[in-house]
């Protein structure tokens, strides 16, 4: 039927399913794609040299990087590939923008981040305070756990300089409103600093739809290696200075912001995500232009995992003692199949080792979302029991959680 998966075609992509082991840390780190894997050893196999030179594998080596660039550039629909920028994870890259950001802070200019963050989109922004930044916390309602955009108002002023954010909630799973803040904050003439790692793995990137001046995730949660992209309006990147050597002059885009270049060989292997998701768009039917076939792929994907985080979300409901952090249910997709809660009386550390036993992999803990943990008061239970879906999960694979959670919760 279009537009619903063939579970069994798409398992046998991630050649690590094939064990008996259910993957539900997803969140953490999804499976890799064969097709991305056999990139990563073709390129180290036959084109494993500098780029740059003469000779015929070099500019075969050259050739490969670009394509990866393009690729990815495609993938998150950016209107130049030289807008895209690749490092080792989320948290190097926001390092490596603020960084260059920082020059150009003056005393008094203000940077709002918000407590639902992970620390890879809060930390780099408060070290500006040491230019004389004025850091500002956006706080999560106690009640909804929401991020109110009326705060948000009160929050906003003529000095606001950059606002970091979340597209979605690692440990809440919800999706915020990304354009509507955008539109808020360059009302105020500041920039909007998205961070798409709990995101980019359930829906389609659109970076220019998203409002956003500056959009950061990683692949290795999206199917791929180790390795992230950071991707910023062009002209914005053109007034950053160079991170690079002295002589890489700061039109110099994106390598001026790779300091040692980027990993060829994880870059070229990124290529297969949009491969795979072009792949499955064809198989349900989709037509068009790549991104058309992707977003069919994503479309599908998401329906998926509303189905399978109502699996869950309607057991942990049911269950007394069981708080969920974050929205109790799925409506209209408006939260990520990562799902959150914590037991009255029971540690999560606890929780999660029980489930060990029944080879699921689960997680415990504040996921580098501090702040968040903080305001609720996460601590006091060790922390969140996380489960995180995938498209490749399957309900016999919720089935198996459930009980295994039925014996470990009590």
């Amino acid at each position: 039927m279009q537009g619903v998966l063939n579970l069994d075609a798409i398992r046998a992509e991630f050649p690590a399913l094939a064990q008996d082991f259910v993957f539900l840390d997803n969140a953490g780190g999804s499976q890799v794609l064969g097709r991305v894997a056999d990139r990563v050893r073709d390129y180290l196999l036959n084109t494993s040299v500098q780029l740059g030179a003469s000779y015929a594998v070099s500019q075969a080596a050259s050739e490969r990087v670009l394509e990866a660039r393009r690729s990815v550039a495609q993938l998150i629909n950016a209107a130049h590939d030289e807008e895209v920028v690749m490092a080792g994870a989320t948290t190097l890259l926001m390092h490596l923008l603020t960084t260059a950001i920082a020059p150009s802070i003056r005393p008094g200019d203000e940077i709002i981040v918000t407590e639902t963050d992970h620390e890879s989109n809060v930390g780099g922004w408060m070290r500006l305070q040491a230019q004389g930044a004025v850091v500002k916390l956006w706080p999560v309602s106690r009640e909804t756990l929401e991020l109110d955009l009326a705060t948000l108002d009160t929050l906003l002023s003529p000095r606001t300089r950059w606002v970091a954010m979340t597209h979605a909630s690692n440990v809440l799973g919800t999706v915020n409103p990304v354009a509507e803040v955008a539109r808020r904050v360059h009302a105020v003439g500041g920039k909007l600093a998205v961070d798409g790692v709990a995101y980019a793995p359930h829906r389609l990137v659109d970076v220019q739809a998203s409002g956003a001046d500056v959009y950061v995730f990683s692949f290795y949660k999206v199917f791929g290696p180790h390795y992230a992209v950071l991707w910023g309006r062009r002209e914005l990147l053109l007034g950053l200075p160079s991170l690079n050597h002295f002589f890489i002059g700061p039109e110099v885009l994106p390598y001026k912001l790779q300091p040692g270049n980027v990993n060829f060989e994880l870059s070229y292997g990124c290529i297969g995500i949009a491969d795979y998701l072009q792949h499955v768009g064809c198989t349900l039917g989709a037509a068009g232009t790549p991104r058309q076939q992707m977003q069919a792929a994503f479309d599908a994907f998401a329906a998926h995992e509303d189905a399978l985080a109502e699996q869950l979300l309607g057991w942990l409901h049911e269950r007394k003692g069981v708080r969920i952090i974050g929205r109790p249910r799925v409506q209209q997709a408006d939260r990520m199949p990562t799902i959150s809660f914590v037991v009255a009386g029971q540690r999560s550390e606890d929780i999660v080792r029980a489930v060990d036993a029944h080879r699921i992999g689960i997680r415990f803990g504040d996921f580098y979302a501090r702040r968040l943990a903080d305001a609720l008061d996460l601590h006091a239970h060790g922390g969140v029991v996380r489960v995180s879906m995938a498209h490749y999960n399957t309900a016999q694979e919720i089935d198996r959680l459930i009980r295994a959670l039925d014996q470990a919760i009590h």
